[in-house]
């Protein structure tokens, strides 16, 4: 006796072959570019999380913009924001060929105030940049990896 499948019967649709096996069509369709949308959002919501040091350490020389970044990375212990670190690195850039491109930057610009600088940027950039857009700018930046911190403080609330 030979049992009979949903499968076995005959089909209506009279364009469709006998061999063909209706597969499931997932509700969620993931593409690269939501996956990026989603990465963006947990980055912005960690970064949210991370506080400003209100105590600042020391006066930090300095040669370049991106120098006096990665010094604060390392005596707060803590990222920068992508967009902190990208206009970092175009403000370097904007010194190019100018008269006083080789100058040390702390002889033009107060450490103290060059510091604070980027920290108001930084809180801007934690506190109301949009994932969406972050995730477009990741998306025309192949190597944007090379310009999100890999520095992981432990926060307050983490449990």
């Amino acid at each position: 006796m030979k049992r009979s499948f949903p499968w076995d019967e005959p089909d209506q649709n009279p364009d469709s072959s006998s061999n063909d096996i209706p597969l499931p069509i997932p509700s969620i369709d993931l593409t690269s570019q939501d996956i990026l949308i989603r990465r963006a959002e947990m980055y912005q919501e960690y970064m949210k999380q991370i506080p400003i040091p209100s105590q600042r350490g020391s006066v930090i020389p300095f040669n370049s913009w991106m120098g006096l970044g990665k010094s604060m990375k390392q005596l707060y212990g803590q990222p920068l924001h992508y967009l902190t670190n990208v206009i970092l690195k175009q403000w370097d850039q904007l010194r190019l060929n100018s008269k006083d491109e080789y100058t040390p930057l702390d002889n033009l610009i107060h450490p103290t105030k060059a510091e604070a600088t980027i920290w108001l940027m930084e809180e801007v950039h934690r506190q109301t940049s949009s994932h969406f857009q972050i995730a477009e700018r990741w998306k025309l930046d192949p190597m944007y990896n090379c310009s999100v911190d890999a520095i992981f403080p432990t926060l307050e609330n983490a449990m």
